[in-house]
C-alpha cells in the first residue's frame, strides 16, 4: 500500500521511537484506541480488497503470502489494546473493550470467510503438488485454507451471515464474562484481628496487609481471590471457618445472581457454539474444535483422560485416608471438606517428607528465580537477557529485557509483569506484542509474561512457593516458544501452533525448575545468600509426587466436564451448575476435592480459546514427560545435542511443521503415556520409598 496511516496526535498510529519496538505507553490514552482501530481496520480492508479482486490467477505470493503480510498496522495496535485490557484496565477501557470486541471479531471472521479469498486459496490447494513450494509455504497454505473452511468460507451466504452474527455475539459475551470475573475478584476475605492470622506465615501476612492497604484499609488484612493468595491461605490458616469462607468466595465467582452472574452468559455461549458447529456440518462443538487439534477426535481425548482418571481416584482415596487420620489425631474433622485438603496435606508433607513451606520459600526469591530462568535459557539455547530499565512500560512493576544471541545480535524483547493488581485479570499467561516473521522484512518478537504473585511490604523480598516457581518456569517456556521462533510467516510464528501442542514447550521447561543443578545454583536464602542445603533439595525432590492424586483429580475433572459439555448436541435449556454437579457425580468425583475450575468462572472456556480444549495440558504432559527423558537418557539436563534438537524442532519451528512430525524429529519416536503416569506417581513402580 502507498498510503502511510500516520495520524498526528495519536501515538498508536505514529512510528514508535523505542528501539525494541515497545509503544509509548505514557502517551497512550483510552480515547486513542477507537480512532486508531478505525484507521487500521480501514487499511486492512483495503488490502483485502486488493488481494481479492486482482485479475491474475492465484499464486502463492499474491494470495497466501500477501494475506500473511497484510494488516500490519492492525497487528501492531490490537496486542497493545488487549494487553492493557488484561493487565492494566480501567472502567473507561472496559467500556471501549465492550464496544470493540464484537467489531474486531467480526472483522477477522469476515476476512476468513470471504468467498473471494477462499476461492483463491482453494485454487492453490487444488493445484497441490504442481506448485513449486517449500515445506513451510505448503504449511502456510494449508493453515490459511483450513482457517477459511472453519470460518465457513465455503458456505452459502445465509449461513455465512448467521455465522457472522454468532461470532460477534460470542465476542461480546466472552468479554463480559472476563470482566465479570475480574469484578468478582474485587471481593476478598477480610481479616480483622490477630486471631484471624493463626497459622499464616509472615510473607502471607505481609502480602495480605499490602492488599488491604491498596483497598483503603491499612489496619486490616485482605486475602484476595487470586490463586496466589487463596491457595496459601487454605494451606496454612488454622481457622477452619475462615478457610471455608475463602474457599467458597474463590470457587463461587460468577455464580451469584445479579450484575456479575456468568451463568446466563455461559449458557448463551454454549447455545451459539452448538449452532456454529451445526452450520459448519459438525454434530457438536467438540467435534468442530478437535478438527484442528493433534487429538483429531473427542474419542482420543477421552481415552487419555480416562487413562489417568481411575488411577488418580485410587491414589486420591489413599491420600484422603492418610489426611483424615492426621486430622483425627489433631482433633480436626473426621471427614475432609475441600477447604481442608490443602491444610492437612501440608501437615502430612511435614510429617512424611520433613518439608515446611516456611523452610522452602526463603530460598525462592523472585529475583533468584528470574536469574534461574535466564541461566537455563542461555545454557540450553544460547540466549541471554539484558535489562532495559529505560524502556517504555505501562506500570512501574513491569520489567523489560533485551534478548541477545551468543553473537550479540538481538533476538527480541521480553517483558515481565509479575504482580497482582486490582485492575489485572487473575492467573498467569504469555502473550505477544509482536510475532517474529520475515515475509515482509525482518520482524523481531516482543513477548510478555504475566503472573499474579503477591507483593509484601515495601523493600521486602518476594518469596515464591514451589507452585509459584513452577508457574514462572511454565510461562517462561511459553515465552521462549515465542521468542526463539525462526520462521518466515507470521501465521506460523511462535505459539501459533495446534492447541494441544502449545503447552509442550511450557510444561517441558517446568522440569528445569526442580533440577538439582539449577536449585544448587539459584535457590539461595534471601537473607544469608547460602544455597539451599542438599538435604532440603533431596526432600523437595522426594516429595514431587506427593498429593498428585488430588492435583490430577482437580485438573482432570475440569477437563472431562469441558469435553462432555461441548459434546452436547442440544444445549437450549442447559443449567451449567446442574450439568457440572451431575457430571461430577456420575464420574465419581471425590467429595473432598473440588475441580480446578467451576463453569461460572472458567475463563479458559468462556473468555479464552480452550473450549473443548482444556485437556491440552494433559495431552502436552504426555509429550513433556516423555520428552524430558531425552535429557535423562543423555545424563545431562543441559546436553547440547538434545537441546539443539529441542530448539530446532520445537521451540523455533512454530507452526511451520506438523506437531506430530516435530515431536518425532526431536525425540526419534512417538511419546509414551507411561512416562506421564510415572511422573505423577500414578503407577506403583514410580512410588517414592
Amino acid at each position: 500500500m502507498n498510503r502511510d496511516p500516520i495520524e498526528a496526535g495519536n501515538p498508536l498510529l505514529q512510528r514508535w521511537a523505542d528501539d525494541l519496538g515497545l509503544p509509548p505507553y505514557a502517551a497512550i490514552e483510552v480515547g486513542h484506541f477507537e480512532p486508531a482501530f478505525d484507521a487500521a481496520l480501514a487499511e486492512h480492508r483495503t488490502e483485502m480488497e486488493t488481494i481479492a479482486t486482482q485479475s491474475g490467477p492465484s499464486t502463492f505470493d499474491n494470495t497466501a503470502a500477501a494475506l500473511d503480510r497484510s494488516g500490519r498496522i492492525l497487528a501492531r495496535i490490537e496486542p497493545v489494546f488487549r494487553g492493557l485490557c488484561a493487565s492494566y484496565t480501567s472502567p473507561e477501557l472496559q467500556e471501549v473493550e465492550r464496544r470493540l470486541a464484537p467489531r474486531l471479531a467480526a472483522h477477522w471472521a469476515s476476512i476468513q470467510r470471504d468467498p473471494r479469498l477462499f476461492a483463491r486459496l482453494d485454487a492453490l490447494v487444488q493445484r497441490g503438488e504442481t506448485l513449486a513450494l517449500d515445506a513451510e509455504q505448503r504449511r502456510l497454505l494449508a493453515r490459511l485454507h483450513l482457517d477459511a473452511r472453519l470460518a465457513g468460507a465455503h458456505l452459502a451466504p445465509p449461513a455465512q451471515e448467521r455465522l457472522g452474527q454468532i461470532v460477534e455475539r460470542q465476542a461480546a459475551l466472552t468479554t463480559q464474562f472476563a470482566q465479570n470475573v475480574l469484578a468478582e475478584e474485587q471481593q476478598c476475605l477480610w481479616l480483622e484481628s490477630e486471631a484471624d492470622l493463626a497459622g499464616l506465615p509472615p510473607p502471607l501476612i505481609d502480602a495480605a496487609r499490602a492488599a488491604a492497604a491498596e483497598r483503603g484499609r491499612p489496619q486490616a488484612w485482605a486475602i484476595t481471590l487470586a490463586r496466589s493468595a487463596v491457595v496459601p491461605f487454605t494451606t496454612f490458616s488454622e481457622r477452619r471457618d475462615l478457610r471455608e469462607r475463602a474457599f467458597r468466595l474463590w470457587k463461587g465467582r460468577g455464580a451469584t445472581a445479579g450484575q456479575y452472574d456468568n451463568r446466563p452468559l455461559a449458557r448463551e455461549l454454549l447455545q451459539l457454539r452448538a449452532e456454529q458447529a451445526k452450520l459448519l456440518g459438525f454434530e457438536n462443538f467438540a467435534d468442530f474444535a478437535l478438527t484442528d487439534r493433534m487429538a483429531g477426535k473427542p474419542a482420543a481425548v477421552f481415552e487419555l483422560l480416562h487413562a489417568v482418571w481411575e488411577p488418580a481416584k485410587r491414589r486420591a482415596a489413599q491420600e484422603q485416608a492418610l489426611l483424615e487420620s492426621v486430622a483425627r489425631t489433631e482433633g480436626g474433622p473426621t471427614k475432609l471438606e475441600p477447604w481442608d485438603w490443602r491444610f492437612y496435606a501440608e501437615r502430612v508433607r511435614r510429617l512424611r517428607y520433613a518439608l515446611d513451606d516456611a523452610e522452602i520459600k526463603p530460598y525462592f526469591t523472585l529475583e533468584n528465580m528470574l536469574a534461574a530462568l535466564f541461566d537455563c535459557a542461555q545454557r540450553l539455547f544460547g540466549v541471554r537477557f539484558v535489562e532495559r530499565p529505560e524502556a517504555p512500560r505501562y506500570h512501574p512493576d513491569v520489567r523489560v529485557f533485551e534478548a541477545l544471541a551468543g553473537s550479540g545480535s538481538r533476538v527480541g524483547a521480553f517483558v515481565f509483569d509479575n504482580f497482582a493488581r486490582s485492575n489485572k485479570r487473575s492467573g498467569a499467561w504469555m502473550s505477544a506484542l509482536r510475532w517474529q516473521s520475515r515475509s515482509g522484512g525482518e520482524v523481531l518478537p516482543i513477548i510478555f509474561n504475566n503472573s499474579n504473585f503477591s507483593k509484601g511490604a515495601p523493600g521486602d523480598p518476594i518469596l515464591l512457593s514451589l507452585d509459584d516457581v513452577r508457574t514462572l518456569f511454565h510461562e517462561f517456556g511459553h515465552g521462549l516458544h515465542g521468542l526463539l521462533s525462526d520462521v518466515t510467516y507470521d501465521r506460523l510464528s511462535g505459539t501459533r501452533v495446534l492447541r494441544d501442542f502449545v503447552e509442550l514447550p511450557s510444561q517441558l521447561f517446568e522440569h528445569w525448575a526442580l533440577e538439582p543443578e539449577v536449585l544448587a545454583r539459584h535457590a539461595r536464602h534471601f537473607a544469608t545468600g547460602e544455597p539451599m542445603p542438599s538435604d532440603l533439595i533431596d526432600r523437595v525432590l522426594r516429595a514431587r509426587r506427593f498429593n498428585q492424586g488430588f492435583e490430577t483429580i482437580g485438573y482432570t475433572a475440569s477437563a472431562l466436564v469441558d469435553m462432555l459439555l461441548h459434546g452436547l448436541a442440544e444445549v437450549a435449556d442447559i443449567d451449567i451448575a446442574a450439568f457440572e454437579r451431575e457430571t461430577l457425580d456420575r464420574l465419581g468425583m471425590p467429595d473432598a476435592i473440588a475441580p480446578y475450575h467451576h463453569l461460572s468462572h472458567f475463563q479458559h472456556l468462556f473468555a479464552g480459546s480452550y473450549a473443548a480444549g482444556y485437556y491440552v495440558y494433559l495431552w502436552a504432559e504426555v509429550l513433556d514427560a516423555d520428552g524430558y527423558q531425552a535429557f535423562v537418557e543423555a545424563g545431562d539436563p543441559f546436553d547440547a545435542a538434545v537441546a539443539e534438537r529441542l530448539l530446532n524442532f520445537v521451540y523455533s519451528r512454530g507452526g511451520s511443521l506438523d506437531p506430530a512430525k516435530a515431536y518425532r524429529a526431536f525425540r526419534g519416536r512417538d511419546a509414551d503415556v507411561q512416562a506421564l503416569l510415572a511422573k505423577r506417581g500414578l503407577v506403583e513402580e514410580a512410588q517414592p520409598s
